[in-house]
């Protein structure tokens, strides 16, 4: 158990979307730890199962539903079943994400914009609708959205990811805003090349591993376990007055000059 008071989640409930792996995976362990009961989703119960399976074997509280990002119903009947499984969702985290294009940003098809978008941008927008009811009902809440280092500044033949990622940071500033009001915190982690499966292509590829090293300020890239750290803090009482703000977390890659 994490012995600071302000960074505990005892008696909180915490539903992460996209947490079969990864990054995602991380979080969900880690506020765990913190001591909340964890909701994991995905469109895939069996890709999740397994998570809720480990928290549970360590002695927590979890429960996988299937839930797809795409589907506004399926998040609002994710949301019902964890109020009525633990009674409450007190942190939602909208991470479920896709990149299934790499190129110039117009030698993408139409329907791959369309699922872009519909994944990284409306998925985190459903998500958002999903809780908010509920958390206004409570008296707050906390969201989270994982956006991406990509959403500040173009990338080669990440284009079409950057602009859904963009658009995921000004959704948690809009919303910052419309939800102050309501006790709703919300606030974004913009992460760069964290070793995951989701990014493996980038640090596992030798060449490319190299040039991104060659100029990168922290000389590695990042693991699974600081985005959740990270999360842990945004989800916790110890971020109670952070709210619109976006934490990139890069090893300094926004700061480097792009090279060309």
């Amino acid at each position: 158990m994490i012995p600071m008071t302000e960074f505990s989640l005892e008696g909180k409930t915490a539903v992460i979307t996209g947490a079969a792996r990864g990054i995602w995976r991380a979080i969900a362990l880690r506020f765990s730890q913190a001591g909340a009961k964890v909701v994991v989703s995905d469109r895939d119960l069996k890709d999740v199962q397994p998570v809720a399976d480990e928290i549970k074997a360590a002695g927590g509280q979890a429960l996988a539903v299937q839930a797809h990002v795409g589907h506004l119903d399926q998040l609002e009947a994710l949301v019902r079943q964890t109020v009525e499984t633990f009674g409450r969702v007190d942190v939602m985290v909208n991470n479920a994400g896709t990149n299934p294009h790499f190129g110039p940003l117009l030698t993408a098809d139409e329907g791959v914009v369309e699922k872009t978008l519909d994944v990284n941008l409306k998925g985190v927008w459903r998500g958002c609708k999903a809780v908010v009811p509920q958390m206004e009902k409570q008296g707050g809440g906390k969201i989270i959205n994982i956006a991406s280092v990509g959403g500040f500044r173009p990338g080669p033949g990440s284009g079409l990811y950057g602009i859904s990622k963009a658009g995921v940071i000004l959704l948690t500033e809009v919303l910052a805003v419309e939800l102050g009001p309501a006790n709703i915190q919300v606030n974004a982690i913009a992460p760069g090349v964290i070793k995951t499966r989701f990014s493996q292509a980038l640090w596992q590829t030798p060449e490319v591993a190299e040039l991104a090293l060659r100029t990168l300020p922290a000389g590695r890239f990042g693991e699974p376990e600081e985005v959740a750290s990270l999360a842990l803090y945004l989800a916790s009482p110890a971020s109670d007055f952070v709210t619109g703000a976006v934490f990139v977390l890069d090893g300094g890659q926004r700061v480097v000059p792009p090279v060309v």
